[in-house]
């Protein structure tokens, strides 16, 4: 080692959020993907957030086609990925002018110089040269060649050079990007190695040019004079346990499989492919040990009918979709309330209205979930409030959905889906016995002997019998025409239908008895405003309470999981603070319901950016309602 090597400096950090961005076909979501797998096995808390476009061919070279992962790691807990980059790494100028305004001033920036020609700084919409007009100064800027350095590396490999042509090998440069950083931070290399190997297995001259870009990244970070000092971000003190990195898309298709087995039943999906939902359909259909069935059907109407009909048979039948599906799905979403049939809406929410933004976050279907179907026709909605979160989220939605036969709603939305955390995986003995018992027997006397009526209810949960079809002797009707009390038959009487609807609505009610009451961290007890939240805002709201409350200053915080019913303490906990604010990403859903539920004049603090809350903004807007 060199005596430059041995002087430069280490220093430790307490947390780092690095930001890698470039082209769509540049790779960054699988760099970002691996440099995250690194951190998760040296032991870091994390939080990330992948931003990519919704166009699948934005012209190259453009802001419009620049795709970004960033990452946020530390030694103790966290809750975001981080309001704005420490690191930023621009594979060419479109990726610099997306990016550079969520740079603050002092950050390095690591550009790709091979990219910054007249070509390219034209596509960008740059009229000069931003690495000599003094556009960067306020950074700490480090101009690499990347291009050239990985063309080089890769020709001069092993067993490489020739096997792989110009432009196989400049696409590896993402893996160069990799190595320098993984260098920078002191991230284990073994695994970004046997990543390789196995993702290119069939193609051996890919994975060993990307090896070789890779220690070749690595190595440039080794000798260059151009960063003197090196990183270091110690492991997180965590609870014991085994841990895996997951994405909320893949924890909700865990918890959906573990809800089949906890059931006892087939899982069923019956869906169409949209974003951001498709992954849970791409992850379940890998699963078909489980005696799980995947079906893609030929729109969202099918899916969902496909998925009700197969809850009719005995399976747990699931859909997933985004906003602009679920609109489709409302009339057999009502259908199932009146059949009163468990099955799983999985609703990862995106940017509206209609198609909107496909790749951006938002969490404004809650009043169309609450709502979105004609007649009374009420659902349980649940809300995942992480990525890890999706899986208890997903057996907390089956158990209500099987013992009170029902649908249910379950919300997440793009920033969850996408988004990935440490998960301490479960035992068994901590989940639930979840076993469903269907009807075998006649439950009522007729006046020609036994027979089954499919709508008596249990007197506790209100819910009906669950009979699979062929049973012998336990024949019933079924359909969207409303239902006579007990017997089922079709009927038109208008007291009946008053009371099957109130039936129906007072067993939606009935289950704020069976979930947990509303939590609220308040550690003062001194606390006059409570910052009242759902879904994916928790992180961000109590990354902004820690901020206030390390001013001295009193905030309380609690996460609503069940929208519909609220929890039984609700009432109780909303009118023990002088103010409540809602933050939302929407104009004010959940603050409405609150309002009309509980005459509670709750504030409202917005946005619709299809950006998750930065930490920092929140924990101005509370500052500011406390001294108000």
């Amino acid at each position: 080692m060199s005596e430059q090597v041995r002087e430069r400096e280490t220093r430790r950090l307490d947390r780092v959020v690095v930001r890698f961005a470039g082209d769509s076909g540049d790779g960054m979501q699988l760099t970002g993907e691996q440099f995250t797998s690194e951190t998760a096995a040296f032991g870091n808390d994390l939080s990330t957030l992948p931003d990519f476009p919704a166009e699948i061919r934005a012209p190259a070279g453009t802001p419009a086609g620049v795709s970004g992962f960033q990452l946020h790691f530390s030694d103790h807990d966290i809750l975001t990925p981080g309001d704005a980059p420490d690191v930023l790494v621009a594979m060419n100028p479109a990726a610099l002018k997306a990016n550079l305004k969520d740079l603050p001033p002092g950050a390095d920036l690591i550009v790709n110089t091979d990219a910054f020609t007249g070509g390219n700084l034209k596509k960008a919409g740059y009229a000069d040269d931003p690495l000599t007009d003094g556009t960067l100064d306020s950074y700490t800027v480090h101009r690499v060649p990347l291009t050239s350095m990985t063309i080089n590396a890769v020709n001069a490999a092993e067993g490489v050079g020739g096997a792989v042509n110009k432009k196989e090998a400049e696409r590896a440069k993402n893996m160069f990007a990799l190595g320098l950083m993984s260098w920078l931070y002191h991230r284990p290399t073994d695994g970004t190695e046997g990543f390789l190997k196995k993702k290119f297995a069939k193609r051996p001259e890919i994975a060993a040019a990307n090896i070789a870009a890779f220690r070749a990244g690595f190595n440039y970070g080794e000798t260059t004079e151009s960063f003197s000092v090196t990183y270091e971000v110690a492991p997180a003190r965590m609870r014991a346990g085994t841990y895996r990195r997951i994405t909320g898309n893949i924890a909700m298709s865990y918890g959906l499989i573990a809800a089949g087995e906890l059931t006892k039943l087939p899982l069923f999906l019956g869906t169409y492919p949209i974003t951001p939902a498709s992954d849970i359909l791409h992850e379940l259909s890998k699963h078909k040990q489980f005696g799980i069935r995947t079906f893609q059907a030929e729109d969202e109407i099918a899916g969902i009918g496909a998925a009700l009909g197969a809850s009719f048979g005995g399976s747990l039948g699931v859909t997933t979709t985004s906003g602009p599906g679920v609109a489709l799905k409302s009339e057999t979403i009502g259908l199932a309330v009146s059949l009163e049939l468990p099955l799983l809406i999985v609703d990862i929410q995106r940017g509206g209205p209609s198609t909107g933004l496909p790749t951006k976050t938002e969490q404004a279907d809650l009043l169309q979930a609450m709502f979105g179907r004609n007649g009374e026709a009420p659902v349980p909605i649940i809300a995942p409030r992480s990525p890890a979160d999706c899986f208890d989220a997903a057996v907390e939605a089956a158990r209500i959905a099987t013992k009170y036969r029902t649908p249910v709603f379950l919300l997440s939305d793009g920033y969850l889906a996408n988004g990935s955390e440490p998960w301490l995986l479960p035992t068994i003995d901590e989940l639930p016995d979840l076993t469903v018992t269907f009807t075998t027997e006649p439950n009522h006397e007729g006046p020609k002997g036994p027979e089954f009526w499919p709508y008596l209810r249990d007197p506790e949960t209100l819910a009906r019998p669950w009979a699979v079809p062929g049973t012998p002797g336990l024949e019933h009707r079924i359909g969207g025409l409303e239902k006579a009390d007990g017997s089922g038959n079709i009927s038109y009487d208008p007291a009946n239908h008053d009371r099957m609807v109130r039936l129906r609505q007072a067993k939606v009610e009935g289950i704020a008895r069976d979930i947990a009451p509303l939590e609220v961290d308040d550690p003062s007890g001194m606390a006059e405003v409570l910052v009242l939240g759902w879904g994916s805002t928790f992180g961000p709201i109590a990354a902004g309470c820690r901020r206030v409350r390390a001013k001295g200053l009193h905030v309380a915080q609690a996460h609503l999981r069940h929208l519909n019913p609220f929890p039984a303490n609700t009432a109780e906990v909303l009118r023990s603070y002088d103010k409540v604010l809602i933050p939302e990403m929407n104009l004010g859903q959940l603050r409405m319901l609150i309002r009309s539920q509980f005459l509670v004049d709750a504030i409202g603090y917005n946005q619709v950016r299809g950006l998750p809350f930065k930490a920092a903004e929140l924990a101005g807007v509370l500052e500011d309602v406390i001294n108000q």
